[in-house]
C-alpha cells in the first residue's frame, strides 16, 4: 500500500485501507514536477480592455470617390472623350488634381490621443449624468468645504432613496469654469469668502442654465459666522455672493412664503434649518411676473450651512452636530433637503388648487 506506484492495476486516485488514506499521484516524485514558464514561450499578453475602434468613413468615401472617377474615366473612354483629353497634356491636369484631392480630402484626419481622452471622459461624464438622476456641487478649492459638500449631497441623496421614489446617483463635483452643467437639475454652491466672480462665459453658461430650468442652491454657510445677522451688515460670504450673482439673470427673490409650494414639496414645512436653524431661505419673488421653468425659482439662497447638516460618513452617521442641536433640528434639516430636491424636480404641480382641501385637512384648518 505505502510502495504502490500508478499503473493499469492501480490508476491514479484516493486509495484507503483501514484509517489510512493514500492519494496515488500520476508524478512519482516532485521532483517530477517542473513550474512552466509565464507566459509561454511565444505568446503575447493582452489586457481585458477593449480595442481602439478605427474609424473606416473615411476610407469608404475614398472608396466611393474612387469609383466615381473611375465610372467617369471609363464613361470618357467608351464615348471618345478619353482620346481627346489624351491629345491635350493640359486637359489632364486638373481631372489627376481632382483625382488626388478627392482621395486626400476623403482619408481620415489624425487625431491625437490626448483629444480622444478628453473626448472620452466628457461622454463618459455625459452619459452617467444622463442616464440617472445627479445632484452637483461646485468645487470651491477648499478640501474640507468640497469634502462636506460632497458627503453632504450624499447623505441627501440616502434620505431621498429610503423615503421618495427618487434614487439619485453619486453626486457630481464640478469646476464651474469648465465642466458643463446642463445635466444636473440641481447645482449646490457653497460660497465662500474669498470666492471670485465667474467670468463672462461662465456667466453665460449660467444664465443659459438657469433659462433652461436648472436651480443654483447658494448656500453662505455663515449664519452663526459673525455679528452680521445682528448689524445687518453683510458677511463676507454675503459679499462674494453678491458679486457672483451680479451679472446673472436672475429674477427679484424673497423669504420663502407660507403658501409657496417649497412649503409642501414633499413634508409640510414653515421653516428650513439646516445646521444652523436661524436663517432665511429666499426663491423667487412670486410678483415678478410670469413664472418660468415650471414654477420652479431658479436660484435658492440659504445660509445654514445645509450641506454639514446633511453630511454622513460611510456608516451614515453624521458629520457635523448641529446648532443650537436637536435630533429634531436635524430631522427638519433632512426634510428641508428632501422638499428642495422634489421642488427642482417636479415643479410646481403641488400648488394646484386641487391640492388645497387635503392640505388644509392636515393643517388642521
Amino acid at each position: 500500500f505505502a510502495k504502490a506506484t500508478p499503473s493499469p492495476r492501480h490508476p491514479a486516485g484516493l486509495y484507503q485501507r483501514g484509517p489510512a488514506i493514500r492519494a496515488l499521484n500520476l508524478a512519482l516524485t516532485e521532483k517530477d514536477l517542473a513550474r512552466a514558464a509565464y507566459p509561454a514561450a511565444g505568446a503575447a499578453m493582452h489586457g481585458y480592455t477593449p480595442a481602439p475602434q478605427k474609424p473606416l468613413a473615411g476610407y469608404l468615401f475614398a472608396a466611393a470617390a474612387l469609383m466615381f472617377l473611375l465610372d467617369c474615366i471609363a464613361a470618357l473612354y467608351l464615348g471618345g472623350g478619353w482620346q481627346r483629353l489624351k491629345a491635350s497634356g493640359r486637359a489632364m491636369a486638373p481631372v489627376l488634381a481632382f483625382f488626388m484631392f478627392t482621395a486626400l480630402a476623403a482619408l481620415p484626419l489624425p487625431v491625437h490621443a490626448q483629444e480622444s481622452a478628453s473626448e472620452a471622459a466628457r461622454l463618459k461624464t455625459a452619459m452617467q449624468a444622463t442616464l440617472e438622476t445627479r445632484f452637483a456641487y461646485v468645487r470651491t478649492g477648499d478640501n474640507r468645504v468640497d469634502a462636506t459638500s460632497h458627503a453632504g449631497l450624499r447623505g441627501l441623496n440616502l434620505a431621498l432613496s429610503s423615503r421618495t421614489s427618487v434614487e439619485p446617483g453619486e453626486p457630481a463635483a464640478i469646476n464651474i469654469e469648465k465642466d458643463e452643467i446642463v445635466f444636473y437639475p440641481l447645482l449646490y454652491w457653497p460660497v465662500l469668502a474669498s470666492a471670485k466672480p465667474p467670468g463672462p462665459k461662465t456667466i453665460a453658461k449660467l444664465n443659459a442654465f438657469l433659462k433652461n430650468g436648472g436651480t443654483i442652491f447658494f448656500d453662505t454657510r455663515d449664519y452663526n459666522a459673525s455679528f452680521a445677522n445682528l448689524t445687518g451688515t453683510p458677511s463676507p460670504a454675503g459679499l462674494a455672493l453678491r458679486a457672483i450673482v451680479e451679472n446673472l439673470d436672475i429674477p427679484p427673490l424673497e423669504p420663502v412664503p407660507p403658501r409657496h409650494v417649497l412649503t409642501r414639496a414633499f413634508y409640510l414645512l414653515q421653516r428650513f434649518p439646516g445646521r444652523y436653524a436661524g436663517g432665511k431661505l429666499w426663491v423667487e419673488a412670486g410678483n415678478s411676473g410670469k413664472p418660468a421653468n415650471d414654477g420652479v425659482s431658479p436660484v435658492i439662497i440659504g445660509s445654514n450651512d445645509y450641506a454639514a447638516a446633511w453630511a454622513i460618513d460611510e456608516t451614515g452617521r453624521p458629520l457635523n452636530a448641529v446648532i443650537p442641536g436637536a435630533r429634531r433640528q436635524r430631522e427638519f434639516a433632512w426634510r428641508t433637503g428632501i422638499n428642495i430636491a422634489m421642488y427642482t424636480l417636479t415643479g410646481n404641480y403641488k400648488a394646484d388648487q386641487v391640492h388645497v382641501p387635503a392640505l388644509l385637512e392636515r393643517l388642521g384648518q
